[in-house]
């Protein structure tokens, strides 16, 4: 059984996105928000509705910022060298 706390309706999240619950609906079916069907029903998971208001970074998300950082470094150390020392 899934407790109350641990999921979030879209209508829920609908509300604390500013947006309608047809637009969140509409991410859920495109896979753009995961969500679990219960009945005719979606729900959100507390930790994926973090990721996305933006509270909690998923370790995907991580893993491409430090992606990014270490490309930054690789491809401008010199350029990033120069402006530490002005």
């Amino acid at each position: 059984m899934v407790e109350n706390n641990e999921y979030m309706t879209v209508p829920q999240l609908a509300r604390l996105l500013g947006m309608s619950r047809v637009a969140v609906f509409k991410k859920v079916k495109a896979g753009e928000i995961k969500a679990v069907r219960i009945g005719r029903n979606y729900a959100i998971n507390m930790k994926e509705a973090s990721y996305i208001l933006g509270k909690e970074l998923s370790q995907e998300s991580k893993q491409e910022i430090e992606n990014a950082v270490a490309t930054t470094v690789a491809e401008y150390s010199e350029v990033l060298r120069l402006l530490a020392k002005e």
